[in-house]
């Protein structure tokens, strides 16, 4: 991998740990100015702490385990795949785990352009018996 995808990945890996801290203020730090967030179901947001907020009232708390991070690294931009599971508890307590998540991002010049996050999350609000 070359220097500056290695730099891009740190970045990624820096924001990651800071949303889930959860601190936006943190990972508003490894975000370039334009940043835009397309969240679950399409909801963008501008800054780290849309999606925190929206976190915030979806779950009682979440965390990534994060399994992997792909890399494909570009001329003037490197993409990341962020793959792993969610798992934390639902408004009501009840606990969760192995909620598949993809977070896809744009890095450039060492900051995050825009992101992309996919969950099971809906899926399993809609339907609890298909969450295992």
């Amino acid at each position: 991998m070359d220097t500056m995808a290695q730099r891009d990945l740190q970045a990624v890996k820096e924001y990651l740990d800071a949303t889930m801290a959860p601190d936006p203020v943190r990972a508003e730090k490894y975000v370039a100015p334009g940043f835009i967030c397309r969240f679950t179901g399409n909801r963008l947001f501008e800054t780290p702490g849309g999606p925190t907020g929206f976190n915030g009232e979806r779950y009682q708390w979440v965390k990534k385990q994060i399994e992997r991070y792909d890399v494909v690294p570009g001329k003037a931009e490197t993409i990341i795949y962020s793959l792993g599971y969610l798992y934390g508890a639902w408004p009501d307590g009840t606990p969760f785990s192995n909620n598949r998540y993809i977070d896809r991002f744009v890095v450039r010049d060492g900051l995050i352009v825009e992101t992309d996050v996919w969950n099971d999350s809906a899926e399993w609000i809609l339907d609890p018996s298909i969450a295992r």
